[in-house]
């Protein structure tokens, strides 16, 4: 996983505070795979329950952790436990790891 133990801790705790602890983050994407270099910062944020206002949330989510991080492409997916299925959701699940 090419994200540094800092990095982590930044984003659990960015996830925490705007969607609660309650909430799961994971990292999927080219940054899982330790061979590659570069890419963009993939979230998974999966709540138990429908939360007021998600999508401003992960938006929010994304910009407060490139204040953070570095001017760095982060991309934000929150899911749900009723959140559509999609390709996209399917393949975080399956290759994320979890923050």
């Amino acid at each position: 996983m090419r994200l540094s133990p800092d990095h982590i801790a930044i984003i659990k705790r960015t996830v925490a505070e705007l969607f609660g602890a309650e909430a799961r983050v994971s990292l999927f994407g080219s940054r899982v795979d330790d061979s590659l270099k570069g890419g963009d910062i993939d979230l998974l944020v999966e709540l138990r329950c429908r939360q007021p206002e998600e999508r401003r949330k992960g938006l929010t989510l994304a910009a407060c952790l490139q204040q953070q991080l570095g001017d760095q492409p982060i991309d934000v997916l929150v899911a749900a436990p009723d959140t559509p299925d999609q390709p996209i959701l399917r393949a975080a699940r399956r290759t994320g790891v979890p923050l």
